[in-house]
């Protein structure tokens, strides 16, 4: 994440990633669309702990610190959502199984090659209008 980006920012970015995923599933370019998928949830959940810091206050250093991280559940921990997630994903069976997809994502999938499989699972776990990670994310940030 680069220094200085804001919450709007974090939000065009993340959907950006996740069309750039959708178009790499349609170019049979399976690992960039796994890589990019994770990515716009990286930054979703950014715009999330964004959403937190107020204008003018001053950060604290060890929250900020922690808040530059690519691991998922660190960031909906950070995010305040951990609780909503574990509600929402009980009372929504199929919204569980796509968190429960998108969870492993870690930044070090860009240098790994990823199977069609596992591409489209989770470019779906992230993407799906109905229950899709993102689409929950859009609502709390």
């Amino acid at each position: 994440m680069a220094i200085g980006m804001n919450r709007i920012e974090l939000q065009t970015l993340a959907d950006d990633r996740a069309k750039d995923a959708l178009a790499l599933i349609h170019a049979q370019q399976w690992s960039g669309a796994y890589y990019l998928a994770g990515y716009a949830i990286e930054c979703a959940l950014k715009a999330c702990i964004a959403k937190l810091t107020n204008q003018y206050d001053y950060p604290d250093k060890d929250f900020a610190n922690k808040c530059y991280t690519h691991n998922i559940e660190t960031l909906v921990n950070l995010s305040g959502l951990a609780d909503q997630r574990k509600k929402d994903a009980y009372s929504n069976i199929l919204l569980g199984e796509n968190w429960s997809i998108v969870k492993d994502w870690d930044e070090k999938a860009r240098y790994q090659r990823w199977t069609e499989l596992k591409a489209r699972k989770l470019v779906m776990a992230v993407t799906d209008s109905q229950n899709g990670v993102l689409s929950w994310i859009k609502v709390h940030w």
